[in-house]
């Protein structure tokens, strides 16, 4: 037995931290806490991501050209032509965290042209709902100016872009993904998790290949923090759906949810919405309408899997409570499926979604790091709507909070949470300890419920001084899953 000294922080059932002064670790789980104030390392239970994209932090940590923090369309052009000198001939080039907000405009086709004229190039918007692509680009994909809109996409040929499920035309000739490949990205992205105190995540979205990884990775021992990954059941631009998993539960990795997408996103004026976007105008991109999610989601809901829908604007979050409505009435079941994202609920899904017993997921951390563009793009009348958690908290809906990285750059739980508090659209934030709790809740993704409490799991991060003091300066100084450091600083 081994006994962790220090300012130990473990909240209670309310959400409220309560102070302790060591805790005692036996085979990996927490036997014991010793009651009192204590001085010295400053612990906190580790911290789950409800849903966020390992793998794709991974491939943008390695290969891919970071975009995120690009300022100007000039410095895109220097960014962009320093890879293209680099890349071999014929490669494409690809980078992903373009936001027109930060730019200044958004990378055209003409503007890729004329940048880099030699190679394909495909540039992801942050969000990951719109992609810019050059003209060389364009043709090797086939897409051409008379090229048909796939349903729930959108082809801008003239612009260079492609929305929601238009994005399918180009994956399928992109350079194929090994499952080598996918563990290497899932294990640079683990880290980078690790490092901000996060010891528990749910894989938002996984084809059969990344699957396989996981699985792999988890039979060799090699899984550093515990995983949900929700399984797609339909890839971008095709009418096909993957057959469902098969169920795997160890004590690192969970397959138990499947993945789905009503709409698009807030950030671009892709999710759909009944007003029109300022600015922009238009209403978003319409996915799948309640009957379709009802037939993609009944087989798996059958079979016993929870389904996450990523669902932003007001009718989507319509239609996907629409179709989990039918669901639990046709085929009850002790399952609570999930909307992922719940960016503009009203009032009456507010109430449905409690009624429901779902979980919601959406991300605090938007609230900065997207403000602007929610500001210049939502619907006046919606401002109040936009991921008001404090509204969701007083409905009484069940909620777990994430970061959707890396649409965003900033993962760390305790910042979120700081946002979640102090930086509302509307009114008034939550209180800062709820806030962090919200980022405590793996069970909402199928994982074991873990928070320090004698019987549980000794996942644990160590923190230079207290995030919920200072926030802005605590450092992660080391990370314990099963009570065995996996990172340390």
């Amino acid at each position: 037995m081994r006994e962790v000294s220090g300012s130990i922080y473990v909240p209670d059932a309310r959400g409220r931290y309560q102070p302790y002064r060591g805790l005692w670790v036996k085979a990996g789980r927490v036997v014991g806490l010793v009651p009192g104030q204590g001085r010295g390392e400053v612990v906190f239970p580790g911290f789950h991501d409800a849903h966020v994209h390992i793998w794709k932090i991974g491939q943008l940590l390695t290969d891919l050209v970071d975009l995120r923090q690009v300022d100007s369309l000039d410095a895109l052009v220097r960014l962009l032509q320093e890879r293209d000198q680099a890349l071999p001939p014929g490669a494409w080039l690809l980078g992903r965290g373009w936001n027109e907000a930060t730019l200044g405009g958004v990378p055209s086709r003409a503007f890729l042209d004329a940048a880099v004229p030699g190679r394909p190039v495909l540039l992801t918007r942050t969000c990951a709902h719109i992609h810019a692509l050059n003209t060389q680009a364009l043709a090797v994909a086939g897409i051409g100016p008379h090229t048909v809109s796939p349903p729930g996409g959108e082809v801008r040929y003239e612009e260079g872009l492609l929305l929601e499920r238009a994005y399918g035309l180009v994956e399928r000739v992109l350079p194929k993904r090994t499952v080598e490949d996918y563990q290497r990205y899932i294990l640079a992205g683990a880290r980078h998790l690790l490092a901000h105190g996060i010891t528990s995540a749910t894989e938002a979205g996984a084809d059969p290949l990344l699957l396989e990884a996981y699985r792999t990775l988890d039979r060799e021992g090699r899984l550093p923090l515990r995983v949900s990954v929700l399984a797609m059941l339909r890839p971008d631009g095709e009418e096909v759906t993957y057959p469902l998993p098969e169920f795997y539960r160890s004590d690192r990795l969970v397959v138990a949810g499947v993945k789905l997408f009503a709409d698009g996103g807030l950030s671009g004026a892709s999710a759909a919405v009944s007003l029109p976007y300022r600015d922009v105008g238009g209403r978003g991109v319409l996915r799948l309408k309640a009957e379709e999610i009802l037939e993609l989601a009944l087989p798996a809901h059958k079979k016993g899997f929870f389904v996450a829908t990523h669902a932003i604007g007001d009718v989507a979050i319509r239609e996907v409570l629409a179709a989990y409505a039918r669901l639990y009435a046709e085929e009850p079941r002790p399952l609570r499926h999930r909307i992922e994202h719940f960016g503009l609920p009203g009032p009456k899904e507010l109430t449905l979604a409690r009624s429901l017993g779902v979980w919601v997921v959406p991300q605090p951390i938007f609230l900065q790091e997207l403000r602007e563009n929610f500001m210049r793009y939502i619907p006046e009348r919606f401002l109040p709507w936009c991921y008001n958690l404090r509204r969701m908290e007083g409905a009484g809906v069940a909620i777990a909070f994430s970061s959707d990285a890396p649409v965003v750059r900033d993962l760390a739980p305790w910042r979120g949470a700081w946002v979640a508090a102090f930086m509302p659209i509307a009114g008034r934030g939550i209180p800062l300890e709820r806030a962090l709790f919200y980022y405590t809740l793996p069970e909402a993704s199928g994982l074991e419920a873990m928070r320090l409490w004698p019987g549980h799991r000794a996942d644990f991060v160590v923190f230079s001084e207290n995030p919920l003091i200072n926030p802005g300066e605590a450092q992660v100084i080391r990370v314990e899953v099963d009570g065995v450091a996996v990172f340390e600083r």
